[in-house]
């Protein structure tokens, strides 16, 4: 199994659990999807810690929790043409690669990217990211904390 160099910006196919979910005392997530990498850290010890947030269909309430991805963007990643959002009010972290990254198709069991976002698309979820007070943040590996 080759696996995908964890950078920012790298669409995976990912059992993204949300805060509502985590909170109700679930601990997996109840679909896998395309959540991009916001965030990628290479600790001294080895292991590398990775932030992800989410892809939805569901359009935000809110503008300011989500950024809307172009059609374009969606066709090259290999994504269905319905409107999409990357959610930028929650992520979930994990260290690197986690039991919960998924294959993206069936067909495709090695492949677990679908490719990378656009540098101006990651820098405006980065920033929407960075304006808010608080992040909600679901910890997926048992060793992480806080």
């Amino acid at each position: 199994m080759a696996l995908p160099d964890p950078t920012p910006g790298l669409v995976v196919s990912y059992a993204y659990l949300w805060e509502r979910e985590a909170r109700a005392g679930q601990e997996e997530g109840a679909k896998d999807r395309p959540c991009v990498i916001i965030l990628s850290v290479q600790h001294s010890g080895g292991e590398r810690i990775v932030h992800v947030a989410p892809v939805t269909h569901v359009q935000p309430r809110d503008l300011a929790d989500a950024v809307p991805i172009p059609i374009a963007t969606k066709r090259r990643l290999g994504l269905d043409d319905q409107p999409s959002w990357i959610v930028t009010s929650e992520l979930n972290r994990f260290v690197w690669p986690g039991a919960d990254l998924r294959p993206i198709s069936r067909n495709q069991s090695n492949t677990f990217a679908y490719g990378s976002i656009p540098l101006g698309l990651l820098r405006l979820a980065i920033e929407q990211i960075r304006q808010r007070r608080r992040i909600r943040t679901v910890s997926r590996s048992d060793d992480l904390t806080g």
